[in-house]
């Protein structure tokens, strides 16, 4: 059970309220201003803050207090008391995010009530937290293609090891579902999975995450690094990092130590560090906008992710476990697909990778009939209005057009082919039955064609 951080400026009040929480069966802490509360959060967020409103002696009053909270800590709910209270006071609170408010002096069966409550919403909570977290992975993770299936095997050996993981590939690609695969897998499974974003336009934020605050021995605020100490940090999109953080991280990684902000102390860690970057690091190290000490540091084992067109066999799974999954979290009805539906969705150019299907598949959810099959139609008309071209998709490029008739099948047919053959991952048999044409048949067009059989063919190549 999680514990509750009760925070009032009279002693009796807050020593009373733990007791009866207690003989509960409660486990509590407790504070008696805005900097040691901000401090208890930081290091430990709480199940439940109980908090008085009006505190002396403090920088904060309570509703500053839960602000901040409800920001960087959404998930606790916070029970608002106070010796003053009135109507605008309590609705001001419930406005800002407070789960409730009491007034002092206080009925116990209240509090408890109001206690219990909030707690049965703080362990929900986390439990979908954690359930995201695992969804997460699972969402992503899907599929049974030869290229998925050495990519998971991949991402299974790396987790036995501790090594520091470089992960590349193309956004929405999977880096993070991919990080995350790694560290539930590995010896540090046991300890937080920490997600930073390093695209951040403030650099003095992004140092203060990463590296956290000390105000005062007192009064302390922990950045990311430190509260995946034991577990993993996962470093997104670590190619935008400034230079001077660059410098400070890698001090870290050799020292295995860090100093917060406005603080000499070292505080030793010892986590996991899994980076991830969508860019040539080469590229940025020339430019001498990365550094190669650092990149050497993260890069001791490099996975690269792959593109959902690599792996084309996958996205009829996928199509039909987001649809499963998204109707579940968004409480819609889950729509099964035509086959045609799902030929279009292997047709289809995905450079926002597995993040741009989730987004078509909840989008057809979303605006379609619940009572009808999700047809490629559909899926045509979806994508003409996310692009919001205000036009009809014309099936004829400008290239097309000028060209004769011979010269236009033959482009047609290859480009056909090509997708037929990526779709059934190289297999001839299974695309000529496919596509209705005998095997010695589909060779000789292949042939033709200048078509390379039996495996899968990158589609730029074979223009």
């Amino acid at each position: 059970m999680s514990d509750i951080l009760i925070v009032d400026d009279e002693k009796d009040i807050r020593e009373l309220i733990s007791e009866i929480l207690i003989d509960e069966g409660y486990s509590t802490r407790m504070s008696s201003n805005s900097a040691d509360c901000l401090s208890q959060v930081h290091k430990e967020p709480p199940g439940l803050l109980i908090l008085d409103i009006w505190l002396k002696d403090s920088n904060m009053d309570g509703i500053d207090i839960l602000k901040k909270v409800k920001v960087d800590y959404p998930h606790v709910p916070v029970v608002i008391i106070s010796g003053h209270g009135n109507i605008e006071i309590a609705v001001s609170a419930i406005k800002q995010g407070a789960y409730d408010f009491i007034e002092k002096p206080f009925n116990i069966e209240q509090l408890l009530v109001v206690v219990r409550r909030a707690m049965e919403t703080s362990s929900l909570r986390r439990e979908n937290i954690e359930l995201k977290q695992k969804d997460l992975v699972e969402y992503e993770l899907k599929g049974e293609s030869n290229v998925f299936r050495n990519f998971i095997a991949n991402l299974g050996k790396v987790a036995k090891a501790n090594s520091r993981v470089l992960i590349t590939g193309s956004s929405g690609s999977g880096k993070e579902v991919s990080a995350r695969y790694i560290h539930d897998n590995s010896n540090y499974s046991s300890g937080n999975f920490i997600a930073i974003n390093c695209l951040v336009s403030d650099q003095n934020e992004l140092d203060r995450m990463l590296f956290g605050f000390e105000y005062n021995e007192n009064s302390i605020e922990v950045g990311a690094l430190e509260k995946a100490n034991g577990g993993t940090i996962f470093l997104d999109e670590v190619s935008e990092l400034p230079l001077h953080l660059q410098g400070k991280l890698l001090k870290v990684f050799v020292e295995n130590s860090l100093n917060r902000i406005g603080s000499n102390k070292k505080v030793d860690i010892d986590l996991r560090v899994i980076s991830s970057t969508n860019v040539n690091l080469s590229e940025k190290i020339n430019k001498k906008t990365f550094r190669e000490d650092l990149f050497h540091r993260l890069n001791v084992v490099p996975i690269k992710t792959p593109d959902l067109s690599d792996r084309v066999e996958d996205i009829p799974i996928l199509a039909k476990y987001f649809a499963e999954k998204l109707a579940t979290v968004n409480g819609l009805t889950n729509r099964k697909f035509t086959n045609e539906a799902l030929t279009f969705l292997q047709s289809m150019s995905w450079p926002g990778n597995i993040r741009q299907l989730r987004n078509v598949i909840e989008r057809v959810l979303i605006l379609g009939d619940p009572s009808d099959e999700i047809t490629s139609d559909e899926l045509i008309l979806s994508e003409a209005k996310a692009q919001d071209t205000g036009k009809k998709n014309s099936l004829i490029s400008s290239d097309l057009a000028s060209m004769s008739l011979r010269e236009a099948r033959e482009v047609f047919e290859r480009d056909y082919l090509v997708l037929q053959i990526n779709r059934f991952g190289g297999n001839i048999s299974k695309t000529a039955a496919f596509i209705e044409m005998e095997r010695s048949a589909l060779h000789r067009k292949l042939k033709s064609l200048g078509i390379n059989s039996g495996q899968k063919i990158n589609q730029d190549a074979s223009n």
